[in-house]
């Protein structure tokens, strides 16, 4: 059995542009580009886990706002389940660390890139 994972994205808009980020070339998923979150971990909220994700990735403060939608997808190796959510930078400069690049794109622009599939619903739906 495929192993699952549970992660939080957030959508960070501005100015009709969103943040997207590249993985790192490791992984089933290397180099795709992804909305920026992480794993949740055990007894936090999707709402901690995306605050705390986005500071230690990103070195910015968020105010996570409202849902989006939940994405399930089976990719090779693993099981997604992916909460995506509105999110807002009311602190620091989105400063990547552990990604290879990053771009504010439309979502004519992301329909082009090399998105990892599971984020592509997503993209649909700020259409």
């Amino acid at each position: 059995m495929k192993r699952h994972i549970e992660v939080v994205a957030a959508i960070i808009e501005k100015d009709g542009l969103y943040f997207c980020a590249q993985r790192a070339d490791k992984g089933e998923l290397a180099k795709k580009w992804e909305f920026p979150g992480g794993k949740i971990e055990a007894g936090e909220t999707h709402e901690q886990a995306l605050i705390r994700e986005i500071k230690e990735e990103l070195s910015a403060d968020i105010i996570v706002k409202d849902f989006i939608s939940t994405v399930e997808h089976e990719y090779n190796s693993f099981h997604l389940t992916m909460h995506c959510y509105n999110c807002t930078v009311v602190g620091g400069t989105l400063t990547i660390s552990e990604h290879l690049d990053f771009k504010w794109a439309s979502v004519n622009e992301m329909m082009k890139m090399d998105f990892a599939l599971a984020d592509i619903p997503i993209i649909r739906k700020l259409i």
